[in-house]
């Protein structure tokens, strides 16, 4: 799962580049992924995450470990 955020599952998306004389060219929409080291007080260990700079806030505010619990539920983490 290369280019997934691993607690929102936000992933790589396809469009168009348009120019002013309106021709269309395909492009990539990529996430903005960080590979970050988080500490789960649950487990007492470190857990390595490839994370949106959205699912950094998510973690921020929710806490990691019930984070963890969704995105296992929603498949997107092992």
């Amino acid at each position: 799962m290369s280019r997934m955020c691993e607690i929102t599952g936000k992933s790589v998306m396809f469009g168009n580049n348009v120019s002013h004389s309106n021709a269309k060219t395909k492009r990539k929409f990529v996430p903005n992924l960080q590979t970050k080291k988080f500490y789960s007080e649950k487990d007492k260990n470190w857990v390595i995450l490839k994370v949106s700079a959205a699912g950094i806030r998510n973690i921020n505010k929710n806490g990691l470990d019930a984070c963890l619990v969704k995105a296992r539920e929603k498949g997107y983490y092992k």
